[in-house]
C-alpha cells in the first residue's frame, strides 16, 4: 500500500512536469494532467519489471515516471485528435 501511495506521488509530479513538457496541442486541464501521471508512473514500473530493469515491487524512478506519462499524454492527444 505504502508502494503505491509513493507511485501516485510520484506520478502527480511526473504528470505535471510531462504536461510541461509536450506541445500544447489541445486541451490538458490538471486533473488529466494528474491521471495521465500516474498511468505513466505504473505503466513505467509494470515496463520496467517487466523488462528486468526493476526488481518485482520496485518502484520506477521519476525519470522513467515523466518518461511513461509523456507517452500516456502524447497517446491521449493523438486519441483526442481524432475525435
Amino acid at each position: 500500500m505504502q508502494l503505491l501511495c509513493i507511485t501516485i506521488l510520484i506520478g502527480i509530479l511526473a504528470g505535471l512536469v510531462a504536461r510541461w513538457v509536450t506541445p500544447r496541442r489541445g486541451a490538458t486541464g490538471f486533473l488529466l494532467a494528474i491521471m495521465v501521471g500516474i498511468a505513466g508512473a505504473l505503466t513505467a514500473a509494470f515496463l520496467g519489471q517487466l523488462m528486468r530493469w526493476y526488481e518485482p515491487g520496485q518502484l520506477a524512478g521519476f525519470v522513467g515516471s515523466v518518461a511513461g506519462a509523456v507517452v500516456v499524454l502524447a497517446g491521449y492527444h493523438v486519441v483526442a485528435r481524432e475525435r
